[in-house]
């Protein structure tokens, strides 16, 4: 693990999740050269298998919010880039940056950053309380249907509002909740009328086409700490299961990488 407490105020940081991106699909992709974008910046063993501590979108942002990243699968204790400072951690050592709040962003915000969040799916959508819990924590949110699920185009127009503030010459961490993953996706997939396994790999397809724009912008800031993961998986038809919110391999596996770009 890189030690964060000398990434912190020196670099950007960018926080993307997948959500609903399933690992073997996100794997199986890049092995066969399906996601060329990503390709360009992940580390040369490509995406890591690790476990979510949520099996839907509210509950893994929450724990993530709260420095509980995916959990690498194999067995032990393993220390996390973040962390909030409370009694009895064992999975904190010298490089976790340990921040003294609530919750991730407001302690990056302390430490200088401007946090901007861009949402995606419904727990973003600020038209009710709970769609505001997870954007309120930023100082800076968006939200619309053009970024949300419905959207074909979402994963561009998210973007585009990355691109905009990237301009500015404050350091940033940027959070990104790519929704074009979620159900429904079948509209990636010419010809079909309902998600599938297919479709969901199409979406991936066509999100990696618009992170080009991405890291170009962010290369032209300077150095940038990005962590990219799923926030859980889902099922389609695997051993009779349809969706997530539920205890099931294809859920709980998801991937994950972090570098700097």
């Amino acid at each position: 693990m890189l030690n964060i407490n000398h990434i912190v105020g020196t670099h950007d940081i960018l926080f993307i999740t997948f959500d609903t991106l399933r690992y073997d699909v996100a794997r199986d992709l890049l092995a066969q050269g399906r996601t060329p974008n990503l390709a360009s910046v992940l580390p040369p063993q490509g995406w890591e298998e690790r476990h979510s501590p949520g099996s839907f979108t509210y509950a893994a942002h929450q724990a993530f919010f709260a420095g509980f990243l995916p959990t690498p699968i194999d067995p032990g204790i393993h220390p996390r880039p973040f962390s909030l400072r409370f009694e009895g951690s064992t999975s904190t050592c010298p490089e976790t940056c340990v921040l003294e709040h609530d919750n991730i962003v407001s302690g990056l915000a302390a430490k200088g950053y401007h946090t901007v969040c861009i949402g995606g799916v419904g727990f973003f959508n600020k038209l009710n309380p709970l769609g505001n819990v997870l954007p309120s924590m930023f100082a800076e949110s968006y939200w619309s249907p053009e970024i949300g699920v419905t959207c074909p185009n979402s994963t561009e127009n998210q973007i585009a509002i990355a691109q905009s503030i990237l301009q500015r010459p404050e350091k940033i961490f940027l959070f990104i909740n790519i929704s074009a993953l979620h159900q429904p996706n079948c509209f990636y997939l010419p010809g079909a009328t309902s998600d599938s396994l297919a479709s969901h790999a199409a979406a991936l397809e066509y999100v990696d086409q618009q992170l080009g724009k991405l890291w170009n912008a962010l290369r032209q800031r300077g150095s940038t700490f990005c962590i990219l993961c799923s926030d859980h998986g889902t099922t389609y038809g695997d051993d009779g299961y349809t969706g997530h919110r539920l205890s099931h391999p294809a859920v709980w596996t998801v991937p994950y990488a972090e570098f700097i770009l």
